[in-house]
């Protein structure tokens, strides 16, 4: 199939660099205003049909679709555009610059029978392609709790704060590995602006979840140190996804707390509940090498073909944007918890 990718910035080589080397996908032209930018994007991966006018691009109709790597401000537009002139989309994080923009998108890519996928790179990841498996076969029992980290001395971006530009990673994660995916009831928010930059450049986020779990992401971007790390603790075993560490960026501990059932006949205080400590093995799985946007690629290509939704779909996208506005209003409101409406089904 052919693809043109919109955007040639940051993100957009590695999206022209994927396609062209997939074999699912011919890269049928690179569009950016800035045609020199382009120009050097194609030369990067060997050759591609330059222009700055997505209208052309648009109305080819050789392009079977187009990945879109714009400030997320322009995502509804260009995506709206493509759906119109019956082009699939994928779309780089995050879906869009609020819940009802995405919404709209999910909801005319619905009308026209086409997919939208949500660029949520990490998903396809062996090492987070080996959590979702883990979890789903059961191995780490019922989840208790989700503690990610996201923290470096990083890039102040000049339109967003460290929510929108940070978490969405995590929520993504959260999403493809949990089980009915990001479930979420209540979303509390705390950040902090010590630069003075008029958005948070520190931020925590509380966030219970179905059944009882409990999830928690402190994202920064003036650490200075880097740790990219989540850590899933279930009733049989925990497991700890060490990004930047490639020796072993999955392990698993066969340790944790057991509370003995008590008997109602025997008594009716839950704290006489016998508490015992497991102190088990530790095993890294082994995990195969590849890049995820190769991933992406070949998925965004299955699912067309397929006539399925992406595994990460328009609705994954709608489920981290719900969060992320959610996170916005508990922070206008001092960190008070913001009830989520009816979760978007997974």
């Amino acid at each position: 199939m052919n693809i043109a990718v919109v955007g040639a910035g940051y993100w957009g080589p590695n999206l022209a660099r994927n396609f062209r080397s997939s074999d699912a996908w011919n890269l049928a032209a690179i569009c950016d205003l800035d045609i020199e930018r382009a120009r050097r994007v194609a030369e990067a991966v060997g050759g591609a049909p330059v222009t700055t006018q997505l209208a052309d691009v648009l109305a080819d109709p050789l392009i079977d679709a187009i990945a879109i790597a714009t400030p997320a401000g322009t995502h509804q537009r260009i995506a709206l555009a493509a759906f119109d002139a019956g082009k699939h989309v994928m779309v780089e994080k995050p879906l869009a610059s609020s819940r009802a923009a995405g919404s709209e998108m999910v909801r005319r890519a619905e009308e026209r029978g086409l997919v939208l996928m949500a660029d949520h790179t990490y998903c396809y990841t062996p090492a987070v392609l080996k959590i979702r498996e883990l979890i789903a076969d059961g191995f780490l029992g019922d989840i208790l709790f989700v503690d990610s980290v996201r923290i470096n001395l990083g890039l102040i971006q000049p339109d967003v704060d460290v929510f929108w530009d940070l978490a969405p990673h995590d929520l993504s994660i959260m999403d493809f590995v949990l089980p009915g995916g990001l479930d979420v009831e209540s979303v509390a928010a705390h950040g902090s602006d010590p630069l003075r930059t008029g958005k948070s450049c520190v931020g925590y986020l509380a966030m219970p979840l179905a059944r009882g779990a409990m999830a928690h992401v402190h994202v920064n971007w003036l650490s200075p140190t880097k740790i990219r790390q989540m850590v899933i603790g279930g009733t049989q075993r925990t497991l700890v996804w060490d990004d930047l560490n490639p020796q072993q960026r999955v392990s698993v501990y066969d340790r944790g707390v057991d509370i003995a059932e008590v008997s109602k006949a025997t008594t009716t205080d839950a704290r006489s509940a016998h508490i015992s400590y497991r102190l088990g093995d530790t095993w890294a799985p082994a995990l195969p090498e590849g890049e995820a946007l190769a991933g992406v690629a070949a998925e965004f290509a299955a699912a067309i073909r397929d006539g399925r939704p992406a595994r990460t779909s328009g609705d994954a996208g709608l489920r981290v944007l719900s969060v992320l506005e959610a996170a916005a209003a508990s922070l206008q409101g001092s960190g008070a918890p913001q009830s989520m409406t009816a979760p978007i089904a997974a």
